[in-house]
């Protein structure tokens, strides 16, 4: 049999939280789960340092790429199938690319990406696409089947609707890490029918729509998605995290850059401080090992290393205070960092502005940097509409983007008045410390 065809003998089933069962009939798929760089996705948390702030959230980008090919299977073959619009010559290759979306990310994913200028959407494609055991099976497939998987995750491929469930404002992705998210955070915010969403999916030429008895499910899925990422995703706690994890990152990749000499050499960060990380070197690189290095430093001879070191590892986190980007806030913070300066606390390490913004629903505007494909819904007489011309709700939301900024510092070394009192008093009164 072909082994694009090729099924194996008893269906196998991962038990799973979110979605109940997990079901893998397709060898190819079984295989790919089987590889080492897939497995490598177990050793990198979902959430990046949200753990820190919610202590359930250890769960894995293995977990939810589990859960989004679960999605897209039970879209493609309870929904989909039969549908004249939909050519089941792609159900494996969506199911690949579903399965397969997020192998590119590394430890600490977003954070870890803005330091070392790194695109885990690229590195995805490169192991798709190197010679790695993912491309391997793949290739087994079909000698051009991993160009085509590459080719959907980058939203290149020729066949919109596919690439749509894996990336749109309503796609299997999403609807996945907002169920699986808010389950191990325990929230309630994330929660949502996706039953129902399920139902009243309809392919089409370039994307799947939503009939319009779904509409108020879908309303209910994108208020879910704006609560999730401003109660757990942008959370002040989870971002002060995010910021000492950097400054770490920062301070480990200028001494090395200025010639230090570490105690113990940081082998797995060499190719990421030169600037030419392999395919090989990322693959080694998971949450383990960056914070072993993060343990190693604890007792580095670098004052700064060792105490954001000690700071993350022990979750002795920055504290914050409301920060708005008017003149009078500018000038106030160019006062700080003198003043941080003159106490003997570097401010490009001690005392950060963090902005986070997020955009809850937006239909394609021309001439804009990034399309956003809108979500539309087929009403009774076959008219397909955007979502925000039918739901005043999604409406009121529409292109409205908002934007939180917090001004990070450690108030534990302000209050100590062992040295430099008055001007940590003076600091203190400017950020209004008790």
């Amino acid at each position: 049999m072909k082994y694009s065809r090729e099924k194996l003998s008893e269906e196998k089933v991962f038990k799973d939280p979110v979605h109940r069962y997990i079901h893998v009939r397709d060898r190819a798929i079984w295989d790919l789960i089987s590889t080492k760089e897939f497995q490598r996705l177990r050793r990198v948390k979902q959430l990046g340092t949200t753990y820190l702030t919610f202590h359930g959230a250890e769960h894995s980008r293995l977990n939810h790429s589990l859960g989004v090919y679960e999605i897209v299977r039970r879209i493609v073959d309870d929904v989909f199938e039969g549908r004249p619009e939909w050519n089941q010559e792609e159900r494996l290759l969506s199911l690949c690319a579903a399965l397969l979306h997020d192998l590119g990310h590394g430890p600490f994913s977003h954070s870890f990406e803005k330091v070392f200028d790194l695109d885990h959407e690229q590195f995805t494609r490169e192991i798709i696409l190197g010679r790695t055991e993912v491309n391997g099976v793949l290739r087994r497939i079909d000698p051009d089947f991993p160009k085509k998987v590459s080719d959907v995750i980058a939203k290149t491929y020729e066949d919109k609707l596919v690439v749509s469930l894996i990336s749109s404002q309503i796609d299997a992705d999403r609807m996945d890490y907002l169920q699986r998210d808010a389950y191990f955070t325990g929230v309630s915010y994330g929660h949502f029918d996706m039953e129902r969403i399920l139902r009243v999916m309809r392919p089409r030429e370039d994307q799947v729509v939503i009939k319009q008895s779904g509409m108020h499910a879908v309303e209910d899925y994108i208020m879910s998605r704006y609560q999730m990422y401003w109660q757990v995703y942008f959370h002040p706690v989870s971002r002060s995290a995010e910021v000492i994890l950097t400054k770490i990152l920062h301070r480990a990749k200028h001494l090395y850059n200025t010639g230090y000499t570490f105690k113990q050499e940081p082998v797995h960060f060499r190719s990421l401080f030169d600037g030419n990380v392999t395919v090989e070197d990322y693959l080694k690189l998971d949450e383990a090992v960056i914070l072993y290095y993060f343990q190693v430093w604890e007792v580095e001879e670098d004052g700064i290393l060792r105490d954001l070191c000690l700071r993350f590892m022990n979750r002795k986190l920055f504290k914050y205070v409301e920060f708005h980007p008017s003149n009078e806030q500018m000038n106030k913070l160019m006062e700080l960092n003198r003043l941080f300066k003159k106490a003997g606390i570097d401010p490009e390490y001690y005392l950060v502005v963090d902005s986070s913004s997020d955009l809850p629903y937006d239909f394609y505007r021309p001439g804009e940097e990034e399309e956003r494909l809108p979500i539309h819904l087929l009403k009774n007489n076959g008219e397909i509409r955007e979502l925000s011309r039918e739901s005043e709700i999604v409406d009121a939301i529409s292109g409205k983007r908002r934007t939180d900024h917090k001004l990070y510092f450690p108030a534990d070394l302000l209050r100590d008045e062992s040295t430099k009192k008055n001007v940590k008093r003076q600091i203190r009164e400017l950020l209004e410390l008790s």
